[in-house]
């Protein structure tokens, strides 16, 4: 009985926290947050391969407020993902003669 009692509560908790994330991406601030891991991406990557900067470096590019944005390169593709976990996550890739670019992720 008690074991079925703390089962029950750990499947509504996940319920509750699965949808709150999906509520999270469906609000303003999960917009504005794919918004903003676009803009940091597309910096980051233009900071790395056109200005030829470290990824560590290319972060003091960054606006006040997006602390939170992790970003990651994979070199040989010459891409850089911009990140806010469990929320938004966009990539921009760098191409000769056009620059930088946001994939559609």
């Amino acid at each position: 009985m008690k074991a079925s009692r703390w089962m029950l509560g750990a499947v509504l908790i996940v319920a509750l926290g699965v949808g709150g994330l999906f509520a999270l991406r469906a609000s303003p601030i999960g917009q504005q947050t794919e918004v903003g891991v676009g803009y940091g991406a597309r910096t980051a990557c233009a900071c790395r391969y056109l200005g030829n900067r470290s990824l560590d470096s290319c972060k003091t590019d960054f606006e006040p407020g997006m602390e939170m944005v992790r970003l990651s390169e994979d070199p040989a593709a010459k891409r850089i993902t911009a990140t806010v976990p469990l929320i938004a996550s966009r990539s921009a890739t760098y191409a000769e003669g056009y620059g930088c670019t946001l994939n559609d992720d």
